[in-house]
């Protein structure tokens, strides 16, 4: 990174005439701007604009969802921000990834747009996309401003915009003020994206206890409306899922040069395949050998991965229109599982075959988790580790010990899809075909658990596949991977370089 790009802009180049030197950027190695450079850099750029765009994909996907919106909130209007940048240190960002409703309501991915939905006279709404223009090339913005197109890349026209996504497209630096100067109506904004609109619906709304509880509204109707995936957004899961199964095959591939370095060989190797073929990963790898495959969320990806240990990787690729996939598999670094390791696997499996054989459309949400609880529930009674009966212990949730978290969630833009739906209509709701949930169900026993034998300690086992509801029953979109235990021993073992030869 050049040290001007980590310097601020001191003021914005004047037009007009210039007897001395203009300031650019503080701290940076040309702390001003002459007269004459300011000229050069005006002008002998060529026109870029792109007249021939054919919408996005998913444009025509995306109005109907506005509809729908539209329709529980009539004379409203609607604030759905992208988000801005967030400082990682000092003067960098983390990159940017919008928000999900966002996406979903526009297909647009940009940073610090805003989706206005106005409501008619006529009933319904009217959406508006706000959204950063090019770089001024008068004012000089485009090569003195961090944010300026010399130095992070050329942004749509407005008028390119408009095409793309279908609807109007106006400067976002011009959004506060407008929505102030637009009728007097109620407002819900989308929160924790955008601070300054926040800011701005405060304002237009007054203080009113009765605020936060709306615009809570606004994002619980935004995720139910997300809980019944379209075709579109089914095929852009299966791509995820797909491209997942490849990174998977990857690090089992290098395995044994894992056992080398750590942990972190893993994350990489799987990264290298989320950003070729996606956006990037969907949440935090989880890359756990030996016992740290007992903490659940496992991300720090630091420790050694050695033979005889068991390699517990959930991941998933993030497409480029930003759906996720969520898989898990446990591995045997080695290629073969010991006796106990595979007691703890094939009880874990036997759990996630009962789970995923009670997705259908019509079933309890909570069905899977319930068989699959009661799997474990049955294995840990047989091994002596819990006293039964299994209905006692399903009654008091003694299993949680050992298998500690539930056994899936919704899964879509986000790897925990529509978590603000109402429980009535997502943990306490009826499945319907659409709908797109991992069924994940795990055995963790502690390194330092005196309730288990030792020979237990240390081990954890998770399974996870992204299963889809349909009309007649369910489908496994990452059935492509390995699961069953001789089957995992099998992958793992073909793609040992050294049985290769």
């Amino acid at each position: 990174m050049t040290e001007d790009h980590a310097a601020q802009q001191s003021e914005t180049l004047d037009t007009g005439e210039q007897e001395q030197p203009i300031k650019g950027r503080k701290n940076g190695l040309y702390p001003e701007v002459s007269p004459q450079l300011a000229d050069l850099m005006k002008s002998g750029w060529a026109d870029t604009e792109l007249r021939d765009l054919e919408p996005i994909e998913q444009a025509g996907l995306a109005a109907e969802r506005r509809a729908r919106l539209s329709a529980r909130f009539p004379g409203e209007r609607l604030i759905v921000p992208a988000g801005n940048l967030r400082t990682r240190s000092n003067d960098t960002e983390y990159p940017f990834r919008a928000s999900c409703d966002y996406v979903y309501l526009t297909g647009d991915q940009t940073q610090d747009a805003v989706l206005v939905m106005e409501p008619s006279a006529s009933g319904g709404h009217e959406a508006t996309a706000y959204l950063l223009p090019r770089s001024n090339r008068e004012n000089g913005e485009f090569w003195l401003d961090g944010q300026g197109e010399l130095w992070v890349g050329r942004r749509h026209s407005l008028a390119e915009a408009e095409r793309l996504l279908g609807l109007p497209c106006r400067d976002v630096r011009k959004a506060g003020d407008e929505i102030k100067a637009a009728a007097a109506v109620p407002t819900r904004i989308v929160r924790g994206h955008d601070a300054a609109l926040e800011a701005v619906v405060a304002e237009i709304t007054g203080p009113s206890e009765d605020t936060e509880e709306r615009d809570r509204e606004l994002k619980t109707s935004l995720d139910e409306l997300r809980l019944v995936k379209d075709e579109w957004e089914i095929g852009e899961l299966q791509k995820a899922v797909d491209s997942t199964v490849r990174g998977f095959h990857d690090v089992v591939a290098v395995l044994d040069k894992a056992t080398s370095t750590s942990e972190r060989y893993i994350e990489g190797t799987f990264f290298l395949r989320a950003r070729v073929e996606g956006n990037d990963v969907g949440y935090g790898t989880i890359a756990a050998s030996g016992a740290h495959a007992c903490t659940l969320h496992w991300v720090r990806n630091d420790g050694p991965v050695n033979p005889g240990d068991l390699l517990l990787l959930d991941a998933g690729v993030e497409t480029r229109t930003l759906y996720t996939a969520d898989v898990t598999r446990t591995l045997p670094v080695d290629g073969t599982f010991t006796d106990v390791q595979r007691r703890v696997y094939d009880a874990v499996y036997e759990a996630q075959e009962a789970g995923i054989a009670a997705v259908k459309p019509g079933a309890a949400y909570r069905d899977f988790h319930d068989a699959s609880q009661r799997v474990l529930a049955e294995k840990l009674v047989e091994w002596g580790l819990i006293e039964g009966p299994v209905e006692r212990v399903l009654e008091l949730g003694l299993q949680r010990r050992y298998s500690l978290h539930g056994t899936g969630h919704m899964l879509g833009l986000d790897v925990h899809d529509c978590a603000v739906a109402r429980t009535e209509t997502y943990v306490d709701g009826t499945l319907e075909p659409g709908m797109v949930l991992t069924v994940e169900p795990g055995l963790y026993f502690q390194s330092d658990d005196l309730t288990v034998p030792q020979e237990y300690r240390g081990i954890g086992v998770r399974i996870e596949d992204d299963i889809l509801v349909t009309a007649d029953g369910n489908r496994n979109l990452s059935a492509d991977l390995p699961r069953r235990g001789d089957e995992v021993e099998a992958w793992v073992l073909s793609l040992r370089p050294s049985d290769n030869v």
